[in-house]
């Protein structure tokens, strides 16, 4: 896949800019209150008892901002964190080799967990709830196993696609929390911390035009803030206006309710090809030439969300909403189904 402009993904290119731009405190964290209160009593009360915090399950799209409160709480905690992700893990002796390093009260950060296999999970068990690891030895009628144990330590869990996660190791989670996508106040507040940081100027009306388009993510905010910076030094003073904001992400080619060309190519193809839906996951996939997890975890949750697309167990639908954005009329069948 193409890199997209709203990709919620980091990028390659994007990740120095993006580390620059991220909160280091919970205080600095701008949106997501409800879950910032339960986390901020929780550190809290575990520093008093003196104990490692429970361990947290992150769930949500990508670029809500999972690995940045993963690290806010290590900061917050007062100790160091160690991440890793679920497909790099592959052997017992690449957890074992982390957790032995862990000191105490320290926090081991996870990303994409339920990558996770299987055999990987197994062992993770009594390491986050006994604080402990069970070894093999030797193999055949010499098997032994050697028990280590593990300083008390947080497990910080992430993941996009919560429904992929064991019961099991699910249920194993202190914290479980979801991160929704931002309202427009909370986005337009980010763009001006951000602006501020990288020294731009912005007026109101830029501000609230880039965040109307950001898809609720900071991270497509940030990234569009950059872009248009690079609009307004070249064609025009250096400040970031409406106008100015307006013809950049024109050009950018995300409209105004920050649809960009793959997501309109998914409406189009349901409502061309076939007749407005449903159609299978499977068969939109394969028509428009894209992974069909990367539809379900990237494309269709803003998509749903807005109410440009309907999911159900038959498949998926373009709504009226979607035939009116793209300023298509439906068949007289497709409006008896609205």
């Amino acid at each position: 896949m193409l890199q997209r402009i709203n990709d919620p993904v980091l990028q390659v290119p994007d990740q120095e800019f993006d580390r620059a731009l991220r909160p280091r405190t919970l205080n600095e964290f701008i949106g997501q209150n409800h879950l910032k209160q339960l986390l901020d009593i929780s550190i809290k009360a575990a520093k008093l008892r003196k104990e490692p915090l429970d361990h947290v399950l992150f769930y949500g799209p990508p670029g809500l901002g999972k690995t940045t409160l993963a690290s806010i709480i290590a900061r917050e905690m007062g100790v160091n964190i160690t991440v890793s992700s679920g497909p790099v893990m592959e052997k017992p002796g690449d957890l074992a080799g982390i957790l032995t390093n862990l000191q105490r009260h320290e926090v081991f950060f996870i990303d994409e967990i339920h990558r996770l296999s299987h055999v990987i999970e197994e062992y993770i068990y009594p390491a986050i709830e006994d604080f402990e690891m069970e070894i093999i030895l030797d193999s055949g009628p010499s098997a032994r196993t050697l028990k280590i144990d593990i300083e008390p330590f947080t497990l910080i869990g992430a993941t996009t696609r919560a429904g992929l996660l064991t019961p099991p190791l699910r249920d194993r989670f202190g914290i479980v929390l979801r991160l929704d996508y931002y309202d427009q106040e909370s986005i337009q507040r980010i763009i001006q911390r951000s602006a501020r940081i990288l020294d731009v100027k912005a007026d109101e009306e830029g501000i609230f035009e880039m965040a109307s388009r950001s898809r609720g993510t900071p991270r497509i905010a940030n990234r569009l803030l950059r872009r248009v910076r690079d609009f307004a030094q070249i064609m025009g003073d250096g400040t970031i206006t409406r106008d100015i904001a307006c013809e950049a992400l024109e050009m950018l080619q995300v409209d105004h309710a920050g649809l960009d060309e793959m997501d309109k190519r998914i409406l189009l193809t349901i409502m061309e090809n076939y007749r407005g839906g449903p159609v299978g996951i499977k068969t939109l996939a394969t028509a428009i030439g894209e992974d069909a997890g990367t539809i379900e975890e990237i494309f269709e949750p803003y998509l749903v969300q807005q109410g440009f697309l309907d999911r159900s167990p038959q498949g998926r639908r373009a709504t009226h909403k979607a035939y009116k954005h793209l300023g298509i009329t439906p068949t007289d069948t497709q409006i008896d189904i609205f």
